[in-house]
């Protein structure tokens, strides 16, 4: 088995047992095809993996053009594990006490990790992001409007079946799993920018180069107080990076104003 079918397997795997673990048991629902599937199991009783497995072929069925033949195949069999591991973990979890967050939160982080991992294999969650898709095309909405709306339209009908406060919980593991699908895609590799101002600016840059692997973009630029003309250095790092090169300025120049924020993504010049 390749690593990304691995990786799709153990993402499926989490998934399922977090909606058959947690959710299921102490009566939460989901957004998207797996809060339909969820329902229509309180309601009738069917199986969620078997609605689950159905929905999302009709999804690619009538959304096929909106993915590439590479990731079509890798979804088709994210749906197929999924579907099984739904249906091999029906009736495993025991309810959390009642009136707990415990049950949202868990199986936020489970669906979430689920997710994320199955992301990073190069694997689409299936029907849900087939509909944002078509949305984006067709209305222009972007895909986490989209996603967020159907998500909404979900739970929002789930209210009739377990009730607002079952709904409220539900949205918390949402949210959660939002959260954790950032930090699995994202947060391994997160990125942080550095804007560095000092009067010794050029042995700053040198010391730099000496010790990172990483371009460095000089700017010149002139003090709005001091009227003083100086050179602003600026460098993208790995987030563990950051410590090392503070001090680094710091050796050099103690007085430097240095600027570090968060980057959303980075590709290109040494990065990934």
């Amino acid at each position: 088995m390749s690593k990304k079918l691995m990786l799709i397997t153990i993402g499926s795997f989490l998934f399922a047992f977090g909606i058959n673990y947690f959710a299921i048991p102490n009566n939460l629902s989901e957004g998207g095809v797996i809060g339909i599937a969820i329902v229509l199991y309180y309601v009738f009783g069917w199986s969620t993996g078997l609605v689950t497995y159905i929905l999302n072929i009709a999804l690619i069925l009538i959304g096929y053009k909106f993915l590439d033949k590479k990731t079509m195949g890798y979804t088709l069999y994210g749906i197929a594990a999924l579907s099984f591991f739904l249906w091999a973990t029906e009736g495993i979890g025991n309810p959390v006490v009642d009136d707990s967050l415990l049950a949202p939160i868990y199986t936020g982080v489970f669906v979430g990790v689920g997710l994320g991992i199955t992301f990073l294999s190069g694997a689409t969650s299936g029907g849900t992001q087939i509909i944002s898709k078509m949305f984006n095309q067709y209305f222009g909405w972007s895909m986490a409007l989209s996603i967020l709306v159907i998500d909404l339209l979900v739970v929002g009908a789930s209210v009739f079946v377990i009730g607002q406060k079952k709904a409220l919980l539900t949205l918390i593991s949402i949210y959660v799993g939002a959260k954790a699908i950032d930090y699995i895609v994202d947060g391994l590799h997160v990125r942080k920018a550095v804007t560095i101002i000092s009067t010794d600016s050029e042995t700053v840059l040198n010391k730099i180069n000496q010790h990172f692997t990483r371009g460095v973009t000089v700017f010149n630029a002139k003090g709005g107080y001091s009227n003083q003309r100086k050179d602003v250095l600026y460098a993208v790092v790995r987030s563990q990076e950051t410590v090392k090169l503070q001090k680094l300025v710091a050796k050099v120049d103690p007085d430097a104003f240095v600027v570090i924020h968060d980057v959303r993504s980075a590709f290109g010049g040494g990065f990934k």
